[in-house]
């Protein structure tokens, strides 16, 4: 074979390598929703890119998004090999790029949460559906799930008297607790703290997976099942591995093995929004 007929050989191999990704032995992209200003967000996940580093014998490197958005887009388009997401956030970004699903998280000790709707201890309101014409806090904008459970409570958003956004949890509660609002929706951990100090259950969602972690469709299933490994293998009875996993979040107790079919229940909550 001469040199002329080599070169086109070589240069016909080099059209299929594809774009780099987890699959070409360069470094592995770890993304993550927006829940923290971005320095925060770097110091809570390095701890775990380094773990994960470690564990897979790969450079694993954070690629932090401005928002919901950007994160899910990044899923979507194998900008990320691996991401930290809500939800919903892996809902959509299953539907619209096949992102795979990982591992969910586990809070103290769970590995679901509810949302809850609350009122003041001593409210005249003792049913849902006493909530119409009523004024409700909610957190963040952003967080479709919030309204989709008050909705799935039995009521529609149109039919309260007003309804604002107030961004963290407490933020809810305290206003709840003042009486700005006659209503309001916690995460369970939060409805329990503030519950018999003056907060008061009104109805719980059902039992919702929780954030969780998901590879992007480019990702292989040997090196899914790899990192899938990685996550269900981090012992919160191991110290270094507890601090790994309390960096992410202080409530956390590590991760635990999921599937797509138990976000069918966040789905269905969703539906309306999807109209």
């Amino acid at each position: 074979m001469n040199h002329y007929k080599l070169m086109i050989i070589l240069s016909l191999f080099a059209g299929f390598t594809g774009p780099a990704s987890a699959e070409s032995g360069k470094e592995i992209v770890f993304g993550s929703v927006a829940m923290d200003i971005p320095a925060e967000m770097h110091r809570r996940l390095k701890p775990l890119t380094r773990y994960l580093s470690k564990v897979l014998k790969r450079d694993v490197a954070l690629r932090l998004s401005p928002n919901m958005g950007v994160a899910i887009q990044d899923t979507i388009k194998g900008n990320v090999d691996l991401a930290y997401l809500t939800p919903v956030a892996y809902i959509k970004a299953h539907a619209k790029g096949g992102a795979q699903i990982l591992a969910k998280t586990v809070t103290n000790g769970k590995a679901s949460f509810q949302l809850m709707i609350v009122v003041k201890e001593d409210s005249p309101i003792k049913n849902v559906k006493q909530l119409i014409g009523k004024t409700f806090a909610f957190g963040d904008k952003r967080a479709l799930l919030q309204r989709a459970a008050v909705v799935g409570s039995g009521i529609k958003l149109t039919q309260l008297k007003e309804m604002k956004f107030l961004g963290h949890y407490d933020n809810i509660a305290r206003a709840v607790l003042k009486g700005d609002f006659d209503a309001g929706i916690l995460k369970d951990t939060k409805a329990f703290k503030w519950q018999n100090k003056g907060l008061r259950i009104l109805y719980s969602s059902p039992h919702l997976p929780p954030y969780n972690i998901a590879a992007s469709k480019n990702v292989s299933p040997a090196m899914l099942a790899k990192l899938r490994k990685a996550f269900l293998s981090l012992d919160s009875n191991n110290p270094e591995h507890l601090r790994i996993i309390k960096a992410v979040d202080k409530k956390y107790n590590g991760f635990a093995a999921t599937s797509d079919a138990e976000y069918n229940v966040v789905r269905k909550l969703i539906a309306p929004f999807n109209k």
